[in-house]
């Protein structure tokens, strides 16, 4: 019986943790594979989607890159 009750006491005194911003760097690769997954990542100016998900990682990469070597202003 005292082990419920300890194990029941401990749960209200659990910290919970927030979640942590993300970076620009993390959103720009969300966003293209969201895009991804809706089906609406394209490579360049073809029509065609792209269907393989190593080449949208590939392309979530080389964008979030560009974004740091952008000139700050």
């Amino acid at each position: 019986m005292q082990n419920l009750v300890i194990n029941l006491s401990n749960k209200f005194y659990e910290k919970k943790s927030k979640p942590a911003e993300l970076s620009v760097k993390q959103k720009k690769i969300a966003q293209v594979m969201h895009e991804f997954k809706e089906g609406d990542l394209h490579s360049g100016k073809s029509k065609n989607s792209v269907t393989n998900p190593k080449l949208a990682i590939a392309f979530a990469l080389s964008e979030a890159d560009g974004l740091s070597t952008e000139k700050k202003k």
